[in-house]
């Protein structure tokens, strides 16, 4: 998500098509999944969810800010709203992104929110949502010696694999 926000690049209709198709098979996982497994994955996502939805939109230039920010993207902020929408190009039909009069109502709530003291960032805390760390997931995982496991047939038949194959005496 924050990649979106802080390249161009990102911001391309073509780049939307691309991350939506992505997200589509990562949707399919989630719902095959088990809780164990996906837990509350998709809904983690929703940030660039929306995001994507919001690139791969058509007739950007009709939508009213109030469409876009509370039925299309209501979980992104003002100041992200704003940015995907400068930002955004369509490499593909040479649309353009929304209307000169929703960008300057942006502007205005932007400028009030300042004066109320709202975070003036854009961007997604990198660990916000990750209630783990790394060495919780290492100390959790079973510990296994190399030297007790067997190496695979193809392994052990090809010499050139010879230095895997445990030392004869």
């Amino acid at each position: 998500f924050n990649s979106l926000l802080l390249r161009r690049e990102c911001c391309s209709f073509s780049n939307g098509e691309y991350v939506k198709a992505g997200l589509a098979e990562l949707e399919h996982w989630c719902y095959n999944a088990t809780d164990e497994y996906a837990g509350s994955s998709w809904d983690e996502l929703k940030h660039i969810r929306q995001a994507i939805g919001f690139l791969v939109i058509h007739q950007k230039p009709k939508k009213t800010l109030d469409e876009i920010s509370h039925e299309l993207c209501p979980v992104l902020s003002i100041q992200q709203l704003y940015r995907i929408s400068t930002m955004y190009w369509d490499d593909k039909y040479g649309t353009h992104s929304v209307s000169p009069d929703v960008i300057a109502n942006m502007r205005v709530l932007m400028t009030e929110d300042s004066n109320n003291a709202v975070s003036n960032s854009f961007l997604l805390d990198d660990d916000s949502s990750i209630p783990f760390s790394v060495d919780d997931l290492s100390k959790s995982m079973e510990r296994i010696e190399i030297g007790d496991v067997e190496p695979p047939p193809l392994i052990r038949e090809n010499s050139g694999f010879s230095f895997l194959l445990p030392c004869s005496d």
